[in-house]
């Protein structure tokens, strides 16, 4: 039920990054920063030196991790590309200024509870990152409208990812990610 969100128009949530740098689609980074960054700050150094435009009109952040441990969020308010350390995202802006807090209500509480989660476990296997995954999917909000889409818990020391379609987090894709 829509009443239940605070849903913000779809250009708030937009972004088209104009600083005279070459430009860059957010799909594009995506791809150029999985050939060629081998860690977050690699990733972050290459995002750094473009204006990056969303590929569709809606809000877009990147969440970055390294085998490091390293994991932060890349969002784009006001012409700048901001970063913020945190393990956890959820679809809301976390950056200070204009753009804070966009998303929905529902976002803001599964980002709580996916905080909570970590500062009781300093780490989790795969299992345990499924289990927090399906503790905030859809299904457990009053949520009619929509459902998680898909979940992927990765293993940065193995590779290995696996992919849960639907909410359905009994039943799993596994594939392996080997670095060059």
């Amino acid at each position: 039920m829509l009443d239940h969100y605070t849903l913000q128009p779809l250009q708030s949530q937009q972004f088209d990054q104009n600083t005279e740098k070459p430009d860059l689609t957010t799909t594009t980074a995506v791809r150029m920063v999985l050939d060629r960054a081998a860690d977050v700050d690699e990733a972050l150094e290459l995002l750094a030196q473009y204006d990056m435009h969303a590929s569709v009109d809606m809000m877009v952040h990147f969440a970055l991790a390294d085998t490091d441990g390293h994991a932060v969020v890349v969002e784009y308010i006001n012409n700048e590309m901001v970063v913020t350390v945190t393990p956890v995202v959820t679809n809301y802006y976390l950056s200070p200024g204009e753009k804070y807090g966009i998303g929905s209500e529902e976002s803001k509480i599964r980002f709580a509870i996916l905080t909570d989660l970590m500062k009781e476990n300093a780490a989790f296997d795969m299992d345990g990152i499924r289990d927090a995954l399906n503790r905030v999917s859809k299904h457990n909000f009053d949520s009619d409208y929509a459902s998680t889409e898909w979940s992927i818990v990765y293993n940065q020391s193995s590779g290995e990812a696996r992919y849960f379609h639907r909410e359905n987090y009994e039943k799993y894709y596994s594939f392996a990610v080997k670095g060059q």
